[in-house]
């Protein structure tokens, strides 16, 4: 499996990550948990494809918007970028959004939510009209059994994130075992088993966002093959919901996730 790198590796430097306690998750692992099963339901393969693609463009130009076109200067960039090369976005398209999210007068929005079963969510949102974004929220959640509400955001902390296969550079496979011990010894704070959209496994190394780079960087030196990069908003509080409420939910994010204007939405469904 290859190995992506991110750009030159003299370009950042943090302190070194403080001693830490770290604990291994399995909670979304194969055939163990019903919402992850739901929650990746998808329509066909090149809608889908298309879809992620929009949304990987929007997370660009917010990510110009805030710190630059210049990935070598902009970390945030830089990360997303990595995201689009694993997902195999198109380089034309990427630079594409890069060369307009100069010229975009869009605005971030961020809105607090409940779902079915009292879940928390966390929505994001690129829009060149905020009045018809913020309408077009509320009556989604009115439709689907959700509503805005503050304080949502307290049940969740922006980490960095590290997705890695679950066999090393060398084709070894690797147990969650394992992989507490390369977290430890790589600084990150937490490891979960999840599957991907194709119901593949996946390693999920969690870290706080300044050490993200140093933690990606010593993951790769240890032979893990990484996937993806990025900074996401993890649940310090989880919901648990009946089948019938992860039916409900289910269909409220994906129709939020088919709003033009949705970039992301978190969701702490156990």
């Amino acid at each position: 499996m290859r190995v992506n790198v991110l750009f030159r590796r003299n370009l950042w430097t943090f302190l070194e990550p403080p001693n830490r306690t770290i604990h291994a998750s399995c909670t979304v692992f194969a055939g163990h948990n019903k919402w992850s099963k739901v929650k990746h339901i998808k329509g066909p393969k090149d809608i889908a494809r298309s879809r992620l693609f929009q949304k990987l463009s929007m997370l660009i130009r917010l990510a110009v918007k805030e710190g630059g076109p210049n990935p070598e200067l902009n970390t945030n960039l830089a990360n997303v970028i990595e995201q689009c090369r694993s997902k195999s976005m198109p380089k034309a398209s990427i630079e594409s959004a890069i060369a307009g999210g100069d010229k975009s007068k869009s605005t971030f929005q961020f809105f607090e939510a409940r779902g079915p079963g009292g879940s928390s969510l966390l929505i994001e949102t690129l829009t060149d009209n905020t009045k018809r974004t913020s309408q077009e929220i509320r009556r989604i959640l009115n439709k689907y059994r959700g509503l805005l509400a503050e304080g949502v955001r307290h049940n969740f902390e922006k980490k960095g994130v590290i997705v890695v296969g679950t066999k090393d550079q060398a084709g070894n496979p690797i147990s969650l075992e394992q992989a507490l011990e390369l977290a430890l010894e790589a600084g990150a704070e937490d490891v979960q088993e999840e599957e991907d959209e194709d119901e593949k496994s996946t390693l999920k190394f969690i870290c706080s966002v300044p050490t993200l780079r140093q933690v990606r960087e010593k993951l790769d030196t240890l032979g893990l093959c990484s996937q993806s990069v990025s900074l996401e908003f993890i649940p310090t509080v989880t919901a648990q919901l009946s089948d019938e409420e992860l039916d409900q939910a289910s269909l409220l994010l994906e129709v939020l996730g088919d709003c033009e204007d949705v970039i992301r939405v978190y969701d702490n469904i156990a």
